[in-house]
């Protein structure tokens, strides 16, 4: 071969680089084709805004067809009333100024007469002799974008909420009846958003379905702290997405290598069960910290719900179990101190016993726990449980005990079966156990008709 010769190509290669190492050749788009089906629309109109030309993609969009548009409409003929008043007076002044203009949100009007928001750019076209001949635009679907937007500043606004009400309650736990007066008119303003969200058009839905889902996990933590000396593991089961549950759970640090935890359940569901999920959440953490004694935590949530639900014609109350732990690392134990409010008994898994034999799981009863907010004077019995290394502690709600496990949705699963489950499960480690009981939930499907919440502690295993 002469030196400088470019090697001629082997049989079967593609000189124009159209065929890749597969061998498979791979088909051309025309360059109308690529305009017609990009993934954003695209319009050319004279100077007086008449469209020249539209590709498929923005018809698509907005529902139309290609000879009702080109010729017949201005681009300003697409744009909602507002769009219309916004592109005569700043977005066509500035763009014949300027020559182009780029990333202008405006919103287009389809032809059922919904509204598509949109981001929109555009350049004037100029003949050799420098004078405007057309209009060139391009469109970008701004749908999820603004949903993101209204998402994130809702989402602001219920963090400001639970800031505002946090500040609150740390203000006004010396004095009970002020935090119940401030818990009040949160509760009021949460069940005033709760009858605007239910006044949502079905148009609406799937927007609202989301919203539902956001509020959902601003009633629970994002994520379990890391606790030294202490497994964690936690696991929410929604049992119907459109609607909200009363399920809650939280666990926070007190200081000196204590920590603090509570689960419960708040009766009812839907927008007024998470005015008072979170009131309960807000106002155990103020009591929690105040005084750590569970019992008093108890009291404190029960003359708050009372005083704000218990005389009235749609009361409101919940079931609750509260907690302090210690965890001991030098002797590898971990105390737990709690008290009940009528909620289900917490199960106590022990790594020692031998699977399926007795002792391998028990129930941890907490006798005299009346339901939180039912009655002004309700009673609060306290209870104890030592974790030795690989034991677990699980709370629960009833959700799981109370799910219907025949066709005929009639028997429920029962305390006993939960049991009988969590002792022949091999590993006792919190996140073996929470994983287990969560592929149950699956399992059973539908017939768990209420959420359910899980919390589990655990005493971590030392190194054979």
């Amino acid at each position: 071969m002469a030196p400088g010769r470019t090697p001629d190509p082997a049989p079967g290669d593609d000189p124009g680089g159209r065929v890749p190492p597969s061998g498979v050749p791979v088909p051309e788009d025309s360059a109308e084709e690529l305009y017609d089906a990009a993934p954003c629309g695209f319009l050319s109109t004279a100077m007086d805004g008449t469209v020249t030309k539209v590709n498929a993609t923005l018809l698509d969009w907005l529902g139309l067809d290609r000879r009702e548009v080109v010729g017949r409409m201005r681009f300003a003929d697409l744009l909602t009333v507002g769009g219309k008043l916004y592109h005569e007076t700043h977005f066509a002044p500035l763009l014949s100024l300027q020559g182009e203009i780029g990333g202008i949100a405006l919103e287009m009007r389809t032809a059922t007469g919904g509204r598509l928001p949109v981001l929109v750019s555009a350049a004037v076209k100029k003949d050799a002799d420098g004078e405007p001949v057309l209009i060139r635009t391009t469109v970008f679907d701004a749908s999820d974008r603004r949903a993101y937007e209204e998402e994130l500043l809702r989402r602001r606004r219920a963090a400001d909420e639970a800031r505002e009400l946090a500040e609150a309650a740390r203000r006004e736990a010396e004095a009970a009846r002020r935090e119940a007066e401030a818990a009040r008119w949160e509760a009021e303003a949460a069940r005033q958003e709760a009858e605007a969200a239910r006044s949502r058009s079905e148009a609406d839905r799937a927007r609202l379905t989301d919203a539902l889902v956001v509020l959902q996990q601003a009633l629970l933590p994002a994520e379990l702290p890391t606790v030294p000396g202490l497994d964690v593991a936690s696991y929410y089961y929604t049992a119907s997405p459109d609607r909200l549950g009363g399920d809650f759970y939280d666990l926070f640090a007190l200081g000196a290598g204590r920590w603090a935890f509570f689960l419960g359940d708040v009766s009812g569901k839907g927008p007024k069960a998470a005015a008072v999920t979170s009131l309960t959440r807000y106002t155990l953490r103020a009591a929690v910290f105040h005084d750590s004694d569970p019992v008093s935590a108890l009291a404190t949530l029960n003359a708050v719900l009372y005083d704000r639900y218990g005389l009235k014609a749609d009361p409101r109350h919940c079931t609750a179990v509260v907690g302090v732990v210690e965890p001991d690392d030098d002797r590898g134990r971990t105390t737990v101190r709690l008290a009940s409010g009528g909620h289900p008994p917490a199960l106590v898994l022990r790594a020692g016993a031998p699977v399926d034999g007795p002792g391998r799981a028990d129930y941890l009863t907490t006798p005299g726990g009346m339901l939180v907010g039912a009655l002004p004077d309700a009673v609060f019995t306290p209870a104890t449980a030592v974790l030795y290394p690989g034991d677990t502690l699980l709370l629960y709600t009833d959700g799981l005990t109370e799910a219907r496990t025949d066709p005929e949705r009639t028997t429920l699963y029962g305390d006993e079966r939960l049991r009988d489950f969590a002792a022949r499960q091999a590993s006792t480690a919190p996140g073996d156990v929470i994983a287990a009981v969560a592929a149950l939930l699956e399992k059973l499907g539908d017939g768990v008709d209420d959420d359910t919440a899980l919390l589990a502690l655990g005493a971590p295993s030392r190194p054979g």
